[in-house]
């Protein structure tokens, strides 16, 4: 495969990108604000460790990663996109609506691919849940809700709803094939002012459907799950159990 893709971010996630684009052969280059980290994946992958700006004039990279802080996705993914490449950003994809239509414009202006990571939508467990619901199985939707507990990791920069809750979102509207008409969350800051530890997200459709989500990182354990309501069966697809017993 060819190698023309760098991951700008080493970090927390970061370095699982990291591996999983050397483990592809795809993996050209590293960056990271910090040095000794970035130093460390250029030498165990044997990639070049650039700086951004280096990585947006070298031609050989077609394609950028970001998992960098939520609030300069928009600025680098824009920035990258504009210099002709690819991104694959994490999720959320931005901090606001008028920064994620800037993407979303500069990657249709430019003609590259602007990808978000909502890994879940890659999930075999979730692929067959979703089959479910178009196969008319679970008849038709009732109720939607998710749970995505755990003790930490509490960030700064963002929120537990923008950290934590992009992927069940994603999954919800994946499953009912249309946007809510309204949304309306509640959610309290208890470690930090301004910063939601806890929260929950409810969601109402045009059809009649409602569905909810509930966010924490002050959780005593870690629970990862989505219960799909049918009128005639439901579907529980936890992520926390193992492989056979996640569905």
């Amino acid at each position: 495969m060819k190698k023309n893709i760098a991951v700008v971010g080493c970090g927390h996630w970061g370095k699982n990108l990291v591996r999983n684009f050397a483990e592809l052969g795809a993996l050209a280059a590293v960056c990271d604000p910090n040095a000794e980290l970035a130093k460390h994946y250029a030498e165990q992958y044997n990639v070049n460790n650039f700086s951004f700006a280096e990585i947006i004039k070298d031609a050989g990279i077609e394609g950028v990663v970001l998992a960098v802080p939520a609030p300069l996705h928009a600025s680098l993914a824009i920035e990258a996109m504009n210099a002709g490449k690819h991104v694959y950003v994490e999720k959320p994809l931005a901090m606001n609506q008028i920064e994620a239509r800037q993407m979303i414009d500069t990657s249709k202006d430019q003609g590259v691919q602007l990808m978000v990571g909502h890994l879940l939508q890659y999930h075999p467990v979730f692929i067959a849940v979703r089959e479910l619901v178009t196969s008319g199985e679970l008849g038709g939707l009732s109720y939607i809700y998710s749970n995505r507990l755990s003790f930490g990791k509490v960030r700064s920069e963002e929120d537990v709803i923008w950290s934590f809750a992009p992927h069940d979102i994603s999954m919800i509207l994946s499953l009912t094939g249309q946007e809510p008409e309204s949304v309306r969350t509640e959610s309290a800051s208890i470690l930090q002012s301004n910063i939601a530890d806890t929260a929950t997200v409810h969601m109402a459709f045009t059809s009649g459907l409602k569905a909810h989500i509930s966010v924490s990182w002050l959780h005593p354990y870690k629970e990862q799950k989505l219960v799909v309501i049918g009128e005639s069966a439901m579907a529980v697809f936890d992520d926390t159990q193992p492989w056979e017993q996640k569905l």
